[in-house]
């Protein structure tokens, strides 16, 4: 644990000297250190607080800065050439123009501040700026964020034991649990994402008052749900973050109908209930870093299962025909109720509603998977095959990539590629006819043929005025040697499709 030596501040609140080896491993980006010494230049306190502090201990680099003062928020604006201020919470934005870092162009700046209670359970009934520090750290949510550290001097502030906490893995409340759920409810859910992104362990006494109060976030809005939630979906431990919400009583407030595959057994191909291999297979997204798309269509694929499941006595065993079908559909209902993006949802419900492609490689044809990226789109078959992979493995499969999959990975990038023919040429038929009178026949082909062996092998000729001058000097050969040329050119040409097809075939390792 860092040594506490305690001591107090210019306003009187208490406060600990970390270790220097924790603090001082990480330089304070000169875009933040310099706002801070403006602050304190101009007679104000200053202080970096919450998530960055945290991530600063944790040696891990802050996703965003946040300072906290006593100054007022047009005192703070008057000290910085280009800000903004558009809230209730005296919130100014210092904007950094001339860095390309996110995480530093914009720093938020917030007064000492102390709020009332939250009636609406969105927002503070009224908040009173220029309070002590030991009342702005009183407010916070949780006692990992409710730490604050003055750089130039040196001093971390810490009255909760965050930093303990930091060392237990413990996400706990600040105070009463009760009462800081009652300000806020969306706090119970930020408190599972901080478990999920940290791989923390959330307090008894928290988590208890996390379950008695779920139902208080039926009162918060819609998008301030939906965002919690995608960071929890794009946390490293999703698996940990919607289990956690299913076991205190909140899921079934966002997505119940996720609730219906608990303990439904499947058959026989699957080793888990369809609850829990829905979150095997979102987790493996996870774990290989695919997209929020790919996640959402992990985390609904089999969402359709619970209503489509059927005993069937001639197999016996379940089966869920039509689940993708029944499942795209719930899914649309979802994201849209969660105010998802037109075009997120669009993607995800493609996803669902396709996931259960083709079984047998051996009697699918090109044309078919063709048909099929043309259903998906070759913006999204990608990340359908990256769904189709989660599936397998959330099904208790070793995760090896076998043939089957690597089969479709590979006639997918044959369905893709442009395909070595006449098309290519900055030229067509009807130049050929045009340029030489001839009249519409197989000697048409000829030249064209001979004209793509040039451009294959010298990509750099193929250009319209290159093309014209040849096909004029192609066609005053005669019909003998013209076919004998065209039909050599054509062998060529299918040779090194040939060629080039083996390769897509070798990098998958199929025949």
């Amino acid at each position: 644990m860092v040594k506490r030596v305690l001591a107090k501040d210019e306003s009187g609140v208490r406060f600990s000297l970390p270790a220097l080896n924790r603090m001082s491993s990480f330089e304070i980006p000169k875009e933040v250190s310099r706002i801070t010494e403006i602050l304190e230049k101009n007679g104000f306190l200053a202080y970096l607080v919450g998530g960055c502090v945290r991530h600063l201990l944790m040696k891990q680099a802050p996703n965003d800065w946040d300072i906290t003062t006593n100054a007022k928020p047009e005192e703070i604006a008057a000290l910085f050439p280009k800000t903004f201020y558009e809230n209730q919470f005296g919130t100014v934005t210092v904007v950094n123009e001339e860095v390309t870092d996110p995480t530093l162009r914009h720093v938020e700046i917030t007064p000492f501040r102390k709020e009332g209670k939250y009636s609406d359970k969105r927002h503070p009934d009224f908040v009173i700026f220029g309070q002590s520090l030991e009342e702005d750290l009183q407010r916070r949510d949780f006692t990992i964020n409710a730490l604050a550290y003055n750089h130039s001097k040196g001093q971390l502030i810490d009255l909760y034991d965050g930093q303990k906490d930091i060392q237990a893995k413990i996400i706990r409340a600040v105070g009463s649990p009760d009462e800081r759920f009652q300000e806020d409810p969306l706090r119970i859910l930020r408190g599972i994402r901080l478990a999920s992104q940290l791989g923390f362990m959330i307090n008894t006494e928290t988590a208890s008052s996390m379950a008695n109060n779920s139902s208080l976030i039926s009162g918060v809005s819609r998008e301030r749900v939906r965002d919690e939630f995608v960071k929890i979906i794009l946390s490293d431990q999703p698996m940990i973050g919607l289990v956690l919400c299913q076991k205190l009583a909140i899921l079934k407030l966002i997505i119940s109908e996720l609730e219906e595959g608990l303990l439904m057994k499947q058959n026989g191909d699957h080793k888990y209930d369809v609850f829990e291999h829905i979150m095997r297979t979102l987790q493996h997204a996870a774990d290989k870093k695919y997209g929020l798309e790919v996640r959402l269509g992990a985390l609904f694929h089999d969402i359709g299962k619970p209503r489509t499941r059927k005993w069937d006595d001639s197999k016996k065993d379940w089966t869920f025909y039509g689940h993708d079908l029944v499942g795209s559909k719930m899914t649309e209902e979802i994201l849209e109720r969660l105010k998802f993006s037109k075009k997120l949802k669009q993607v995800v419900v493609t996803l669902v509603r396709n996931h259960m492609f083709f079984s047998d490689t051996e009697k699918i044809s090109l044309s078919a998977v063709r048909r099929l990226v043309s259903r998906v789109g070759t913006e999204n078959i990608w990340q359908l095959m990256e769904v189709r992979n989660c599936d397998r493995i959330g099904m208790g499969r070793p995760k090896e990539s076998p043939y089957r999959l690597r089969k479709y990975h590979s006639m997918i990038e044959e369905s893709l590629r442009s395909p070595t023919s006449v098309s290519m040429l900055a030229v067509r038929g009807e130049d050929v006819i045009r340029e030489t009178n001839l009249a519409p026949g197989p000697q048409i082909g000829y030249i064209l043929h001979i004209l793509l062996e040039e451009v294959l092998e010298k990509p750099e000729l193929n250009k319209e005025e290159y093309l014209i001058n040849r096909i004029k000097e192609l066609a005053k050969l005669t019909i003998s040697d013209l076919k004998k040329a065209g039909e050599t050119s054509k062998l060529k040409k299918e040779d090194i499709e040939t060629k080039e097809l083996n390769k897509i075939r070798s990098k998958y390792h199929v025949k």
